[in-house]
């Protein structure tokens, strides 16, 4: 074991290894919980989502850790869940079915473009801050899902009336009085009374995490999760299961798993005139894994020695699989079609897998520690299932918040760099549609360039990207 994964070469141990394995564990086992909700609004079987989740994570991982040899857990992406649910199934209308099929087919052409090298030619041809920004931005959409979640806003229609202007609640009704006419109405946020048991519990939840945060607590995210959990049961927010340790709850992935390869699925995805839509769908989801996965091995790997300047340059440079990190990223791509196949959105490379390299990981050991104690939850699907959205949503804020950091990136006082950056997250976040941002970063780019007359500058790959968006924003326009 110790001369298969390089323990000792590393300068690790077995003992450090396992640590690491637990540590990375409970930073990042809130997925568990929070990726059945959001693709549970999509109509997906929960409990079925929970153990394609296990299955995708624990796969995925262990091809990492004996792949690769890193120490690197797989699982499905925060933000790209989103994109899949309240984009593609909710904004576009696609069937989860559907959306797992794109999912399928970006893992396969995630492999082509990494054993091809392309994919290195896509993370070149991106300027920084757009990297930079697609992060953030992704970070503020979650945190938002988070904020919703949670109650903390009420929305209301705004409703101009002849004459005067009243507010109602959204979702009430509108009744006029004889001879008034409703002249517009926008439909607006404000902040929750906390007047209800719901926002109590999340902002209780949200507090507990920040606080095990600031006091250095491993696993803060899961603890304060499963500690909102138990405080809602008096609530009456929470409802406990009649069995916690129901095995038959785990028949849920029948309904999850290979779904896409019947009638609904990759059969009529192509079949209705969508075709530049899905593929457009598709390149989002590639591009958003590739700078997920890509930033987190620079931003990790390069400090901790993992991935050293020379394997960078032996990715850059060599054919084939020399380097780690060529071998890391065709790892990840291989864990986005087996997660498909399962029943599950986009898996990518965690940035939680940081906090087991602090904790001393070195090696793949680390990696088949985490998937092994994935598995160890596949017969606590109904225990998990406890956790209502008030206790999961402030795993969503915070971790808004952590993929936040990468503003500070963006040169905000150069406007040809600030400009891009702002559309790509405020887009994201206000149209509540993640390629919409990407696609407004890539546009105000290319005018800028232009303005600049630095259009030589732009790489193909981005300009050939920007102009499907158009194309895209084009038939939207005349079909909508």
């Amino acid at each position: 074991m110790d001369k298969f994964f390089g323990i000792s070469d590393s300068g690790s141990s077995l003992k450090t290894e396992v640590i690491a394995g637990f540590t990375t564990f409970f930073t990042m086992a809130y997925i568990m919980f929070v990726n059945p909700y959001i693709l549970g609004v999509t109509g997906m079987n929960r409990g079925g989502v929970f153990v394609a989740t296990i299955i995708a994570t624990a796969i995925g991982t262990l091809i990492m850790g004996f792949v690769a040899k890193v120490p690197y857990a797989v699982a499905p992406g925060m933000g790209l869940n989103a994109f899949f649910a309240f984009t593609v199934c909710g904004s576009l209308g696609y069937k989860w079915q559907e959306a797992l099929a794109m999912v399928f087919i970006c893992g396969i052409i995630n492999i082509i473009i990494t054993v091809t090298k392309l994919r290195k030619a896509i993370i070149r041809s991106i300027p920084k801050s757009l990297q930079l920004a697609i992060g953030g931005g992704i970070g503020l959409f979650i945190a938002y899902i988070g904020i919703k979640n949670a109650g903390f806003l009420n929305f209301i229609y705004d409703v101009v009336i002849t004459p005067g202007t009243f507010t109602i609640p959204l979702g009430g009704d509108v009744i006029l009085a004889p001879g008034y006419t409703m002249a517009g109405a926008d439909v607006v946020p404000t902040l929750s009374y906390f007047a209800s048991s719901g926002p109590i519990l999340a902002l209780t939840g949200l507090i507990i995490i920040v606080v095990l945060m600031m006091l250095k607590v491993r696993g803060a995210l899961l603890i304060g999760i499963v500690a909102a959990t138990v405080i809602g049961i008096p609530m009456g927010i929470t409802h406990v299961p009649e069995k916690l340790f129901d095995l038959s709850a785990l028949s849920g992935i029948n309904e999850v798993s290979f779904a896409f390869f019947g009638e609904v699925g990759i059969r009529s995805l192509f079949s209705d005139g969508r075709t530049l839509i899905a593929i457009i769908i598709v390149f989002a989801f590639s591009l958003t894994d590739t700078f997920d996965t890509i930033g987190t091995f620079i931003g990790t790997g390069r400090k901790s020695g993992i991935f050293d300047e020379a394997d960078e340059k032996a990715m850059e440079e060599g054919n084939g699989f020399k380097s780690k990190m060529d071998k890391a990223l065709f790892a990840d791509s291989t864990a986005t079609s087996i997660g498909a196949l399962f029943g599950t959105s986009n898996t990518t490379t965690y940035i939680e897998s940081a906090a087991g390299i602090a904790e001393g990981g070195r090696t793949g050991f680390t990696s088949v520690v985490v998937a092994a104690l994935f598995l160890v939850c596949l017969p606590l699907v109904s225990l998990f299932g406890m956790a209502p959205a008030q206790a999961t949503a402030p795993a969503l804020i915070i971790v808004g918040i952590l993929m936040a950091e990468s503003f500070k990136g963006i040169h905000w006082d150069e406007l040809h760099e600030s400009i891009p950056a702002f559309f790509t997250v405020a887009i994201m976040a206000f149209a509540y549609n993640i390629s919409y941002g990407i696609a407004a970063g890539f546009i105000f780019y290319v005018i800028i360039k232009f303005c600049r007359k630095e259009a030589r500058d732009v790489h193909p790959i981005l300009f050939g990207a920007t102009l499907l968006f158009i194309i895209y924003f084009i038939l939207m326009a005349v079909t909508g």
